[in-house]
């Protein structure tokens, strides 16, 4: 769901549908839990939380007490609705990263082509990488072959999962559990079209209404290059970022940006700071009348694959 471009400013909420599915799931396992509490275990600012509890105590997700919120029988069976499982794997060289963390989806493999979309949303979300397979009778296989795993591999993941055919493992990476918890559990959410509930809550507020049109360039642009980073500067306003379909920056600029509107020409090289430090981005400068007035930029995360549809970032990313 795309977010609602309002009339007025605001800050841009520091969270995505991980949090509110690790929200659902912290608190049908502990109550009741006050924000603070949320606001640790999820790893987002007291803002972001308030906004979360917000919107589900408006779907009827929540009941508040003074000693915190409690989820309702209706906020359970919203947490139930989200059909998969979670489990740290403790083998070791299993992937590219130390710790892996792997999400049993069940029914979806259907909606899994190579694996590559699932490996993306995993980095974006802060993974090393991501493995992608699926059930096919009783045999867990890599997406678009009929190539099996190592038996040792399916061996520790149906220790882990009850998994069925048609079910969809995909296994994070990462150097610590919680980044490689998030990319898996992205990827997973992703797959399934995300948590199903009324976002209103969550729209992101833009400063003009002028920025309109360069929002809907930049939210097409996205789509037609495969739901890669887009990034997107007018002249006269600070700029968006767009992943996973949604803007998560819009008080954003970056060098390249502003140097694609500065020059009037495309560029194409590896951005030496900012968030895609490390990856090659590719911007090129928008004309209205002979005069450069926005610049669009795409982040090219693809190119850093590997092999094993796994993807190892740079010694020098933050």
């Amino acid at each position: 769901m795309r977010p609602r471009i309002a009339a007025s400013g605001g800050p841009t909420p520091k969270f995505s549908d991980y949090h509110i599915w690790k929200a659902l799931m912290i608190m049908s396992e502990t109550k009741p839990v006050g924000r603070k509490t949320l606001a640790a275990a999820l790893n987002v600012g007291e803002g972001s939380t308030r906004t979360i509890l917000d919107t589900f105590s408006s779907e009827g997700y929540i009941t508040v007490t003074k000693s915190g919120a409690v989820l309702t029988e209706k906020g359970r069976r919203a947490k139930d609705a989200v059909k998969m499982d979670v489990g740290v794997l403790s083998m070791s060289g299993l992937t590219i990263d130390t710790v892996n963390c792997a999400v049993n989806i069940r029914g979806v493999s259907r909606k899994v082509t190579y694996g590559c979309e699932e490996r993306d949303a995993a980095i974006r979300a802060g993974a090393t990488g991501a493995t992608t397979l699926v059930c096919s009778g009783s045999k867990l296989i890599f997406p678009g072959s009929e190539h099996p795993v190592t038996p040792q591999i399916e061996t520790a993941l149906k220790k882990e999962f009850r998994i069925g055919s048609g079910d969809v493992i995909i296994i994070g990476t990462a150097p610590d559990t919680e980044r490689a918890e998030k990319g898996a559990v992205s990827a997973a959410l992703k797959l399934i079209g995300g948590i199903k509930l009324n976002k209103s809550h969550l729209d992101i507020p833009f400063q003009r209404d002028s920025n309109r049109e360069l929002i809907s360039l930049a939210f097409t642009i996205h789509d037609l290059v495969g739901g890669l980073p887009v990034c997107a500067r007018s002249k006269d306003n600070l700029g968006i970022r767009i992943e996973g379909g949604a803007v998560i920056d819009n008080t954003y600029t970056g060098e390249v940006l502003e140097e694609a509107m500065e020059l009037g020409t495309t560029i194409r090289r590896v951005a030496t700071a900012g968030p895609y430090k490390g990856i090659k981005v590719i911007v090129a400068p928008l004309e209205v009348d002979g005069e450069v007035v926005a610049a669009v930029g795409v982040v090219d995360i693809r190119a850093m694959a590997g092999v094993d549809n796994l993807i190892r970032r740079s010694e020098n990313d933050d």
